[in-house]
């Protein structure tokens, strides 16, 4: 079937609610073939940015952190990730909130790729990035409780996927990728170094 050739228009837009974090839109739409339809929105008040680290202390670990997740008021694990402040780039952010939330600072840091969650009412992105060449350094962060770290092997991914405490669709995502890339690297070889000696980035 093909896709429409134009996206509907908005015939009227009102703000439901706003919180710190959030802004709640209802939206009135008219499609291209007549039919009218309100749908509703969730936007971030501050129009921030997020960046979500695939940290790796080694070529066979990631870290990842335990925290208290709201939304199923329990402890969940996820990989490290916060918003872009004001006037901060998408590298630094990433390498802040590792220093704050793991205690490792990144060498290398390389954007892997963008990544939206329930689109048809959120327009949140986040950016994965790869952090690799990790060295100790914690920053002041504004978690209220410090975080537990914990490491785990990139390809025991499915061992991960059958915790009940490990569900993030974006962390799962990510990690995935990460390992896919890091697979398509074919030129190195397990030992962490390649035919012409250059080191990895780790």
């Amino acid at each position: 079937m093909a896709m429409p050739a134009k996206k509907p228009t908005i015939t009227a837009r009102r703000e439901l609610a706003r919180s710190r974090l959030f802004c709640i839109e209802e939206l009135d739409l008219r499609f291209a073939n007549g039919e009218r339809r309100t749908f509703e929105r969730l936007r971030s008040s501050g129009g921030f940015s997020a960046v979500m680290i695939v940290a790796m202390p080694d070529p066979e670990h990631v870290l990842l952190v335990r925290e208290y997740a709201a939304g199923f008021e329990r402890y969940l694990l996820g990989l490290p990730k916060g918003s872009i402040d004001l006037g901060e780039d998408m590298i630094s952010a990433a390498n802040r909130e590792l220093k704050e939330e793991c205690g490792f600072g990144a060498r290398s840091i390389e954007p892997l790729t963008e990544l939206s969650i329930a689109p048809n009412y959120m327009a949140h992105r986040i950016t994965v990035v790869l952090a690799t060449d990790l060295y100790p350094e914690r920053l002041p962060g504004d978690e209220p409780e410090p975080l537990e770290v914990v490491r785990f092997r990139l390809d025991q991914l499915d061992q991960l996927l059958n915790r009940d405490d490990f569900h993030e669709a974006r962390s799962i995502a990510a990690l995935y990728m990460a390992r896919d890339y890091l697979d398509s690297l074919s030129d190195y070889d397990i030992t962490g170094s390649n035919a012409d000696d250059t080191p990895l980035p780790w």
